[in-house]
């Protein structure tokens, strides 16, 4: 399944999977309806909210159980097809037009790899950066910068003049776990999503001189992550996927899953001691072609217009467009720098 966060109306998200021509269903509803016209459920909303909720944190919470009866939901709803209402009359199969996509989850935690590709690490070694880039590196990512697809990422010009890409595979766990081996760790793999850790670069700098870096990776808009989560089932080897990110349509970064230092059971087991919740979110680092350890920097770091298209196969396309502070601020001056 693909599983995606949607607005049909301002302010209400809903969890819901995609259709194979894009349509969106909505898993609780129609969830529901299947529980009261086939299993003839007396108690089908109760029931379908629990096992089928429609916020999509609390469906991964469900585990197992909840993604399996989503999927029952989402055939369910495409053997009905458009006709299907839910118990009030509601709309049930939505066109791709009519809905806006948001970030697909909310997660609790965000566990933020770094340098997990040693083509990142040996980059980084040219360009001079003052710490080595190799695992382990963990930090927690700020949620409340998380974004969705086309959503804006926010351009701060007055604290940074270095905005930079990087594309990432992450992961989404679908049960709590801690102190794990490796051996368990496809267990608590609910799905896998796209990541791009938008990092202010002359901010990381300054940071990287005591050897922690957090702040410059998690300013707010800085956390694009979509378009959707694919789950488990279907990426059957995360470990050969190819990876592009694009700026205005020219390619910046190409690489493949193969090519990580320590592989995603090895990371899931490693920051197990540090306990995770159903949902949480966990990226896996990136790979060579950033503009800061390119010959050129000044020339590719991003601009207020610039689109970014983030794409990993089997998942899709994560695409945002950077703007600046002003734009969404119209009439404000800039907060002046510490």
């Amino acid at each position: 399944m693909r599983l995606v966060t949607f607005e049909s109306s301002p302010g209400l998200p809903r969890a819901g999977a995609l259709a194979p021509d894009g349509r969106v269903v909505d898993l609780n509803l129609a969830y529901t309806v299947y529980l009261r016209d086939v299993d003839k459920e007396p108690a089908f909303a109760r029931v379908a909210a629990a096992r089928v909720p429609a916020e999509m944190r609390a469906l991964f919470e469900g585990g197992d159980r909840s993604l399996n009866a989503a999927r029952q939901a989402l055939a369910f709803a495409l053997e009905q097809g458009e006709s299907l209402r839910g118990p009030a009359g509601e709309q049930i199969i939505h066109a791709p037009q009519a809905v806006k996509l948001r970030a697909p989850i909310q997660p609790k935690k965000f566990f933020h790899t770094a340098g997990n590709f040693r083509e990142h690490h040996e980059e980084a070694q040219k360009a001079g950066f003052s710490h080595p880039v190799l695992p382990w590196i963990v930090f927690f990512q700020n949620i409340d910068a998380i974004i969705g697809p086309d959503d804006a990422i926010v351009y701060p010009e007055h604290i940074t003049s270095e905005l930079d890409y990087e594309l990432e595979l992450a992961v989404v766990l679908k049960k709590a776990g801690k102190f794990f081996g490796k051996e368990e760790a496809a267990d608590y793999i609910g799905g896998y999503v796209i990541f791009n850790d938008v990092t202010a670069r002359d901010i990381q700098r300054e940071e990287m001189k005591s050897g922690i870096f957090s702040f410059c990776k998690a300013i707010d808009t800085f956390c694009p992550l979509g378009p959707w989560i694919v789950t488990a089932d279907e990426i059957p080897e995360p470990h050969n996927l190819n990876m592009e990110l694009r700026v205005n349509g020219k390619l910046r970064q190409r690489s493949h899953t193969g090519k990580m230092s320590v592989t995603i059971p090895e990371i899931l087991a490693h920051y197990s001691p540090m306990g995770y919740a159903p949902g949480d979110v966990l990226s896996t680092g990136t790979v060579s072609g950033v503009a800061a350890f390119s010959d050129d920097p000044q020339s590719l770091y991003l601009r207020p217009g610039d689109v970014i298209e983030c794409e990993i196969e089997r998942i899709g396309i994560l695409r945002n467009r950077v703007v600046s502070w002003s734009e969404t601020h119209p009439g404000a001056p800039p907060p002046r720098k510490a």
